[in-house]
């Protein structure tokens, strides 16, 4: 799977969970949330507390996977993550079989975390699930979460 697959709404609604779903799973100790993200995305931006780290485009490069123009792009903007075979596949049966987790797939914004979840299930790992607008949607609750309760709503644009 690669960034320039587009998922249908079928397969949207097989692989992706929303965000507070996938907080209360996580609650629950049903799953865990992987940050599929590139380190430098995560020193820049922060991180979801108890997630794992396992990105995306080394485990695509690691499995013989050729990445697109974009994901080349977005891998050679950092500097990548050393993972080998071994490590990845320890750290995600440690996760899925081990502890009988979901694995839930997180990025910036949804739409790797698709690939990501697709990616696992293919690879065997059936209760692998994408996140639905990531990092972003995880930020934004944050910011809901912080804001008081008697500041009134800003007025309309307009």
């Amino acid at each position: 799977m690669d960034l320039d697959h587009e998922f249908t709404p079928e397969e949207r609604e097989r692989l992706e969970v929303s965000l507070p779903t996938a907080l209360e799973l996580c609650r629950l100790g049903l799953a865990t949330m992987i940050d599929i993200r590139q380190s430098f995305e995560i020193e820049m931006k922060g991180a979801i507390p108890d997630t794992v780290h396992i990105p995306l485009f080394e485990v695509k490069q690691m499995l013989g996977d050729t990445l697109t123009e974009n994901e080349q792009d977005i891998l050679d903007a950092g500097k990548p993550k050393e993972i080998d075979a071994r490590t990845f596949i320890r750290t995600i049966n440690a996760l899925h079989h081990g502890r009988d987790h979901l694995l839930l797939c997180v990025c910036n914004s949804g739409r790797r975390s698709l690939s990501a979840a697709a990616l696992l299930r293919e690879l065997g790992y059936p209760k692998a699930l994408s996140v639905a607008g990531g990092f972003q949607a995880w930020k934004k609750l944050q910011s809901a979460a912080a804001a008081p309760a008697d500041t009134p709503a800003p007025p309309p644009a307009g």
